[in-house]
This record gives structure tokens, C-alpha cells and sequence, in this order.
């Protein structure tokens, strides 16, 4: 078991995303079904995410995806390198803000495992601020689908 706080640099070293697209600045929490995180990284100009000069709430979807990475990080065995995984969709989504970065302090980002087996994994997610939920939904995610190619004959 992890007996380090994961911070930035530790997340940033376990999941495919870098410099300003690692979004999560560290996990709160976390235990076999599910993890919490906050991140800051939404109030950043420089935040690769942004369109138009802002910060679309739907951008919220990428912060929840990049816990579950994390969360994988974190339940696999150590010295074992994380499998990689693939949001494949995202279904339930409700968006109860229009926008990320007009919000002052950390966001807390939330992704609970609800079933899964060795290839697909489905998540129930969250985004909040100050307790105020700003979108929830649920997404599946496929690791390693390069594995589940069936060869054409």
C-alpha cells in the first residue's frame, strides 16, 4: 500500500498526461472503489483546456477521467507498470454550471468504481466546488484495447 500522499509530481509520473494537461494537483483520499482528488488547475490562463478565453464546464469530464487514471495507478501492484485506458463513453452526464474557471480555490473531484472485470471498468464520477456539485455522470472506461482487437481473417 501507498504510504505517501500522492501529490502533482507523483500523478504526473503515473498517468499519460503532462506538464499544464496533468490537471490534479493531489489525491485527498482513496481505497479500492473509488478516489478523491483536488485540483487548482482550472484557474490557470495557461490551462490547455480552455476555448474562447474560458473554461467550459464539460472540461469538468477530463478532470474526473484523469482521477480514474490515477485510481488505477494506485491499485496496481507495486513496481507493475499502470495499465492504460481509454474512456469510451460517458453517459448520465449532468452539467449544473456553465463554466470552471470563474470558480476561486480547488475543485474536489470524486470517480467511484461501480463494476468492472479485467478489461472495461464503469465509473460514477463527480466535480464539485465548495460543496456545490458541478457535474456528475458515469463513464466506461476499456484498458489496454489494443488486447481486445479480434485479427481480421
Amino acid at each position: 500500500m501507498l504510504t505517501v500522499v500522492p501529490d502533482r509530481a507523483w500523478i504526473a509520473a503515473h498517468i499519460p498526461h503532462q506538464g499544464n494537461m496533468c490537471l490534479l494537483d493531489t489525491v485527498v483520499d482513496w481505497s479500492a472503489d473509488a478516489i478523491s482528488c483536488r485540483a487548482v488547475s482550472h484557474t490557470d490562463p495557461a490551462n490547455p483546456l480552455r476555448a474562447d478565453n474560458r473554461l467550459g464546464i464539460a472540461s469538468g469530464i477530463e478532470y474526473a477521467a484523469q482521477a480514474m487514471a490515477v485510481h488505477g495507478a494506485l491499485l496496481a501492484d507495486t513496481g507493475d507498470q499502470p495499465r492504460q485506458g481509454y474512456l469510451t463513453s460517458v453517459r448520465g452526464v449532468q452539467l449544473h454550471a456553465s463554466r470552471l474557471d470563474d470558480l476561486p480555490g480547488a475543485l474536489d473531484v470524486q470517480a467511484e468504481r461501480l463494476s468492472g472485470d479485467g478489461n472495461t471498468i464503469l465509473y460514477s464520477f463527480s466535480v464539485a466546488h465548495e460543496g456545490r456539485c458541478l457535474l456528475e455522470g458515469r463513464a466506461a472506461v476499456v484498458l489496454d484495447a489494443s488486447s481486445l482487437e479480434k485479427p481480421v481473417s
